[in-house]
């Protein structure tokens, strides 16, 4: 069972949401309509995922995810939200989403998005990452290269493999396949898988299919 919290300030959606999860068997131990409160909401319940909204009163979900991640490693954000501009999507990765899903996706995509990253998968989609390839330039020859062992692991996993599997089929323990993960993150200056891919992607290290 996983313990969801909702950030959203349309009360009739969040109760949507909230249905959906419950007949799933998940368990959504707090409801927040503001960032301020998302905050406060996260700090007192200490979910595992926070599914939270970018537009909101007193504090927007950009904000209220960084100050969430910062603070609360532990707990997980996916961003559900009207916005598709990338530029808005990056703001989101950047803080340390590590999910981002459109309004307009079924309640089955939240609900598979929510699971896998609970488990410490990414939440990137192909139709998200081809967007923002799109946005973004060329980059620097300067910037951190990955080892091979690196780039395999990242390749895999950006072809959807859990790091469980990566590790079956590499031969190798899965808390080494996390080792690299971390070592991947500080080469890449990010805390986050799906801006770790995204960025891998934008070097020329992997490729999306």
């Amino acid at each position: 069972m996983i313990r969801v919290m909702l950030a959203d300030d349309h009360q009739i959606l969040r109760e949507g949401i909230r249905r959906g999860f419950e007949s799933a068997g998940d368990d959504v131990v707090a409801e927040a309509s503001d960032g301020e409160e998302a905050i406060r909401l996260a700090r007192e319940h200490r979910p595992d995922v926070v599914v939270m909204d970018l537009s909101m009163p007193i504090m927007d979900g950009v904000t209220a995810t960084r100050r969430i991640r910062e603070e609360l490693s532990e707990v997980k954000v996916v961003v559900l939200t009207m916005h598709d501009d990338v530029a808005r999507t990056r703001q989101a990765l950047d803080a340390g989403a590590a999910g981002y899903l459109s309004k307009g996706c079924s309640f089955s995509d939240v609900l598979e998005t929510v699971r896998a990253v609970a488990q410490g998968e990414t939440g990137l989609t192909p139709e998200l990452a081809v967007s923002m390839l799109r946005a973004v330039e060329t980059s620097n020859s300067d910037q951190p290269l990955l080892s091979d062992r690196q780039a395999e692991i990242l390749q895999a996993i950006a072809d959807g493999s859990t790091t469980k599997q990566v590790a079956r089929e590499l031969g190798i323990t899965q808390k080494t396949v996390h080792n690299h993960l971390n070592a991947i993150y500080r080469r890449l200056d990010t805390q986050s898988l799906t801006h770790a891919v995204l960025s891998a992607v934008r070097l020329g290290i992997i490729e999306l299919d």
